[in-house]
């Protein structure tokens, strides 16, 4: 069944993070509670580079959370481009605008609206989720205010597919960029030549410490999970093991014969069934959550 309901909150420059929460249900279809007790906590659920809330694994990924007695949110960084129209890059501007401190922003604002009561789940422990940059996302996040008293502070994080540096262009792309003011980025699912802007790569050049990932990671005191597949062309599963290396409390888990999105399909029709790869990292991601917000 699904649960989902839509939201808005601001992001990042006060452009919109556009999101989908999804809220336990009982054996009987009605509101979570009574005799199964309240949800057990909240996932929050960050898409990649390109990717959106929508996309492929993500709806599925939140249902089963819910499915499971936990508060899921899904969202859009409020600089991807993506709207809840899913047929385009509605705001390609922003996308070209997109930087790491943006994404870090929005996921701190989603944490925050959440404590606040703005969204479902105030006052329960949290897990962030996050794929690919999403991942990454998430980890500057947790390693940035890991001492910040001023933001709660996640139960864990888990990452799927996700590089381990946040700095990924070569040399040759960087002088590009900066010298072009952007780079070409075509999107082959809608046709458009996104553009990468040149203030994504300025951001890291000035300010190095806060964007090095493994200095982030080393300083995130909750447990982290590592999910990679180890058939993914797009980020080699060589990055999975550094993470888990770095993270004070890394737990790692390959995927045998999963790529980068684990073998599923964009959009994954709500009648089919997961590939055996994403079951085994919704399976992981539930058990995870259940060890760190059931105590």
């Amino acid at each position: 069944m699904d649960t989902s309901t839509q939201w808005e909150i601001p992001g990042a420059d006060g452009e919109t993070i556009f999101g989908d929460c999804h809220l336990p249900v009982s054996e009987s279809g009605g509101d979570f509670g009574g005799e199964r007790g309240e949800p057990k906590g909240v996932i929050l659920i960050a898409h990649g580079f390109k990717g959106y809330k929508d996309y492929g694994m993500f709806p599925r990924i939140a249902q089963t959370c819910a499915e499971a007695g936990f508060i899921a949110h899904r969202f859009n960084f409020s600089h991807s481009g993506m709207t809840n129209n899913l047929d385009t890059f509605e705001q390609p501007e922003l996308f070209e605008q997109d930087t790491w401190n943006k994404q870090v922003s929005d996921f701190r604002a989603v944490i925050e609206a959440v404590d606040r009561g703005e969204l479902a789940g105030s006052g329960k422990p949290f897990v962030m989720f996050g794929h690919s940059r999403g991942g990454v996302s998430a980890l500057l996040t947790a390693g940035r205010f890991a001492d910040d008293g001023s933001m709660p502070q996640p139960s864990g994080v888990v990452t799927a597919a996700s590089p381990s540096s946040s700095l990924n262009l070569t040399r040759e792309m960087q002088d590009t960029l900066l010298e072009q003011g952007y780079l070409v980025s075509p999107s082959s699912r809608t046709s458009q030549d996104l553009r990468v802007g040149k203030a994504f790569l300025l951001e890291m050049l000035d300010d190095p410490k806060t964007h090095d990932l493994q200095t982030q990671v080393k300083k995130i005191t909750c447990p982290v999970l590592v999910i990679h597949g180890d058939d993914d062309p797009t980020v080699p599963s060589e990055n999975a093991g550094d993470l888990k290396e770095a993270a004070e409390q890394g737990e790692l888990l390959i995927v045998e014969g999963g790529n980068h999105v684990f073998n599923t399909p964009n959009p994954l029709p709500p009648d089919m069934a997961s590939s055996k790869h994403l079951e085994t990292v919704l399976g992981a991601l539930i058990r995870f959550s259940e060890s760190r917000c059931c105590v």
